[in-house]
């Protein structure tokens, strides 16, 4: 059987999984883009549109919600590696029964990427739906923010599941979301220009895969893309990935085989 069918098999399992609890899943994924763009760019962005003036002289709401759909993107993905991983692996230990069956590691990691995948790609058609119903979409290159939202979650999902793998303390991953997840949140361009940041901050945000998922998502709203900008955007994305899935695959084979 090829390596793409038998990758199928633990991504059947997922979404059998899944559909126990899409209800309260769908209800957040709508709700959620609604009173954020509620709140910030329609209640704050009264405000700040009339006494701050954005690069390319866009609204406060154009400005922040394509940058919302990237960070519900790392979101996501964050929370569906970190703490599903470890319990496949030490408390339900479903990636040990995939394993007794004819299913190799790299099958049972490429499975449960994909349903991320998946999951990341609902989340962006919603959102991008949801800004769009806003007026927050200028351009109809929006719609290619929804493989960029799953490349920008697929570059937290394998690193995460790297770790995921590995560690055996699931408090782990609160401090994860508290020092690394919330602050590339807050400070990656979502609500305001990063240049307002001091310079050590704007490296740091430059180094993290949100702000280029964050930039990217928005020069495609916008329809402003700059070629390059973009094209070294979707590089680092992709590089992110690959090595996160590199790191995952090893991580997976030294705790799943003995």
């Amino acid at each position: 059987m090829s390596t793409v069918a038998l990758s199928l098999r633990p991504l059947e399992f997922f979404f059998a999984q899944y559909r126990r609890v899409w209800r309260g899943t769908a209800v957040s994924s709508v709700a959620t883009p609604v009173f954020f763009l509620l709140a910030l760019g329609v209640g704050l962005g009264v405000f700040v549109d009339r006494s701050t003036e954005l690069p390319g002289d866009v609204s406060y709401l154009d400005f922040v919600a394509p940058g919302l759909l990237a960070g519900a993107a790392m979101q996501v993905a964050s929370f569906e590696s970190s703490w599903p991983v470890l319990s496949a692996i030490k408390w339900t230990r479903q990636y040990h029964a995939m394993l007794a069956t004819p299913l190799r590691v790299g099958d049972v990691l490429a499975g449960h990427q994909a349903f991320i995948a998946a999951r990341l790609f609902m989340t962006a058609v919603v959102y991008l739906v949801v800004i769009t119903a806003f007026g927050a979409v200028r351009s109809p290159l929006a719609v290619l923010t929804v493989p960029v939202a799953v490349l920008v979650g697929l570059a937290f999902s394998a690193p995460l599941a790297a770790w995921g793998a590995k560690t055996e303390l699931e408090t782990s991953f609160v401090a994860i979301f508290r020092f690394a997840i919330l602050p590339m949140f807050l400070f990656s361009g979502i609500f305001f220009p990063i240049t307002q940041l001091p310079t050590a901050i704007q490296w740091f945000a430059h180094a993290t895969p949100l702000w280029h998922g964050v930039d990217l998502c928005r020069q495609l709203t916008l329809g402003d893309v700059a070629q390059w900008s973009a094209l070294l955007h979707v590089v680092f994305l992709v590089a992110w990935t690959a090595v996160g899935m590199t790191l995952a695959f090893l991580s997976y084979r030294r705790r799943l085989v003995r």
